[in-house]
């Protein structure tokens, strides 16, 4: 195993220091319990935004705490659920007074803990809403989650609901608009390579130079089925086409289109990539009104990708659209 750490243990306490120092004007981390906290939080009258989940997935969810985004995220150790005593500590320093919306990827771990960290708030008198996002359309019969895993999509729900909540939207206008994007976003993702825990020391899983996993969690979990590798059109094909069966999604429908490294993919092959979706979508009478390509929902050093696709509303058009300025996701500012 080569990686730049000192100790398998403080890899995460470590980097949400360097994390802290670099974007010291966007936001603050506390040490104990771990949380990322929006810098200017709570803000008086704003329903709060707060998500998280194991670390290893970076820049999600830290990545994406400021204006326009997540007021609070809390990082679990390497693919490890953070605890409950987290995310109520999250939740009561970003309280503004106008309730907090949980957004929650569906793995056990992270559903338990944030479901008992809702009820120690609700205790608090706060008003705590949480809504799970299941977007992974590789799962159909899993033993390792309760139902489909929340991947990419996780992203473009908090953009969308966190330019929501910044707009002033109450927490009832939020929490519909998360149901809303949770209904419409559908991902799939595959791997030529497996990433490797830093306190396991050894790889998740093992390919062949002339294999690929197509439909891999963000953890390493299984996929669907193991292939000789494909060019890179075939490959496309094999992620886009479960995912546009399953909403599924139609001639006229205006997407989103999310094509996301895991953390090992050059960009000279995501854009190549990309490029095929799109000309697949366009194919099919399926605009692309807005795009993202980029590593925003690793795994470790896994060489991968996925795709999402969002159906859009123009709803969740113009708060895609609107500013947002965090360590990983900026513009309109």
């Amino acid at each position: 195993m080569k990686k730049i750490i000192n100790e398998p243990g403080t890899v995460v306490a470590e980097s949400l220091r360097g994390l802290a120092v670099a974007h010291a004007d966007l936001l603050r981390v506390v040490d104990d319990p771990a949380q990322v906290l929006r810098v200017d939080a709570p803000v008086a009258g704003k329903v709060a935004v707060v998500s998280g989940g194991g670390s290893g997935h970076e820049p999600l969810h830290g990545g994406f705490v400021g204006p326009g985004m997540l007021d609070a995220a809390c990082p679990g150790a390497v693919f490890t659920s953070p605890t409950p005593d987290q995310v109520h500590a999250a939740v009561t320093a970003v309280h503004g007074g106008a309730g907090v919306l949980l957004l929650v990827k569906n793995y056990t771990g992270d559903v338990l803990n944030f479901e008992t960290a809702a009820e120690l708030a609700a205790a608090d008198g706060i008003d705590v809403r949480t809504v799970v996002i299941d977007d992974d359309v590789a799962v159909q019969d899993s033993t390792w989650t309760a139902g489909r895993r929340g991947v990419g999509g996780t992203v473009l729900l908090e953009k969308i609901v966190g330019a929501a909540a910044e707009s002033g939207a109450d927490l009832d206008t939020c929490e519909r608009l998360a149901r809303a994007v949770v209904a419409d976003v559908r991902s799939m993702g595959m791997a030529l390579s497996a990433p490797t825990v830093p306190h396991v020391g050894t790889p998740s899983f093992e390919l062949a130079a002339d294999e690929m996993e197509v439909g891999i969690g963000i953890h390493g979990e299984p996929g669907r089925a193991r292939t000789p590798l494909l060019p890179a059109d075939a490959l496309v094909a094999s992620l886009l086409d479960p995912i546009l069966a399953d909403l599924p999604f139609a001639e006229g429908d205006d997407v989103l289109l999310f094509t996301n490294s895991m953390g090992g993919t050059p960009l000279l092959e995501l854009y190549l990539a990309h490029g095929i979706a799109e000309d697949v979508l366009a194919a099919r009478g399926i605009e692309v009104k807005r795009r993202l390509v980029g590593p925003y929902v690793t795994s470790l050093e896994m060489q991968g990708m996925s795709l999402t696709l969002l159906r859009l509303s123009e709803e969740m058009l113009s708060y895609w659209d609107a500013p947002v300025h965090t360590a990983a996701l900026r513009w309109g500012r």
